[in-house]
Formats: structure tokens, sequence, C-alpha cells
């Protein structure tokens, strides 16, 4: 098991607290899936990586088509509580932090090098949002030829309907999507092999 890494996508305060982001609150609910994971791989020493967002309170390193939401609430400003990742999630010593500036963990970071560096080549995708930063990241990791499996209970989109289309168009892609209860098994036989 030690070519497997878990990855844990934009789980900041801003975009999965309700009271703060409150069109968002799926983020919220998917939280305990991801604790259970995350404990699995805690138990277990593996590679653990927190993706996170930051901007520039000036919103001079936002996408285009985010600079004017970005003027009307500004959100993963650094030095912010809501660029922190949530309490429940909060990275522990050993594990990665890798800031990203665009929807993909791969895009102008170390991500790549540090998996190769790692010898990872599967990665257990989680987090939100899975119809843009999700996504975006398991492209790019097949455009990098790593084996993805996303945890479909543990990714969250605005709505459910959003949530199911883009889980069934990465299933046509051939993308492992499964529920946390079928990893856990799948985990626990990969361990006692």
């Amino acid at each position: 098991m030690t070519n497997i890494a878990l990855v844990i996508i934009d789980m900041q305060k801003d975009f999965v607290l309700p009271e703060i982001f409150a069109s968002n609150s799926r983020a919220f609910n998917i939280i305990p899936n991801i604790e259970l994971i995350l404990s699995l791989f805690r138990s277990q020493k593996l590679p653990i990586f927190h993706i996170i967002r930051e901007y520039r309170s000036d919103s001079s390193n936002a996408e285009r088509l985010r600079i004017d939401d970005f003027k009307l609430r500004a959100r993963a400003v650094i030095g912010t509580r809501g660029y922190e990742i949530v309490d429940q999630l909060s990275p522990i010593v050993g594990e990665f932090k890798i800031t990203k500036w665009r929807f993909s963990a791969f895009m102008g970071t170390e991500f790549d090098f540090i998996l190769r560096r790692l010898k990872i080549d599967h990665l257990i995708i989680c987090g939100t949002q899975l119809p843009n930063c999700v996504r975006c990241t398991v492209y790019d990791a097949l455009s990098y030829d790593y084996n993805v499996t996303v945890i479909k209970d543990a990714v969250a989109a605005r709505t459910q309907k959003v949530h199911d289309a883009n889980i069934i168009d990465l299933i046509n892609l051939g993308i492992h999507c499964i529920n946390v209860n079928e990893f856990i098994h799948v985990f626990h036989n990969l361990e006692h092999k």
C-alpha cells in the first residue's frame, strides 16, 4: 500500500462552513466521511495531501472569471479564518499542504514532483467542489498517468444532480468511483494481504 496517497481538496472554512458559505453546505456534510478515510491513512502512516487555495486580498492572483465575485466576497485569503482547513481535517505533522493557484492541484505546483519522489501512483480523491477543483485535479492526474479513485460520498457539489452527473462522467472516463464504506472494505483487504 505504499504507492497510494490521500488527496483532500479545498476543505477550507470559506468553502465548507455553512455559516460562511451557505450555498455549499453539502461540502460540510462530507466531513465525517473524509475523517474516516483520513484516520485510516493516518493509522497506516500513508501519505496525505491537503490541497488548498490561497488568494491575495487584492484578488491579483484570482482567476479572471472570479475577480468580480471575489470583490463581492473575498475568500481563502491567507491569514483569515476562512483560509484555514476545517478543524476536523486539520493537517498534522508529516502531512503535506499544497497551495494551488487554479482549479487543478497539479497546475504550477510541486504536487507531481512530490508524488513521484514518494513513488506514489494511486490517488484517493476527496473534497470540494466536484465539478471544478476536484474534477480538474482528477483529469490532470489521468494525464500524468496516475491511477485515481474518487470517493463518491466524500466529494461535494452544490446539488445532488450536479454531483451525480459529474460522477457519471468520471466513471465513463474509467475513473474508479466508490463510496466510503466500499473503500474501507477494500483498504482493509489490502492491509491483510
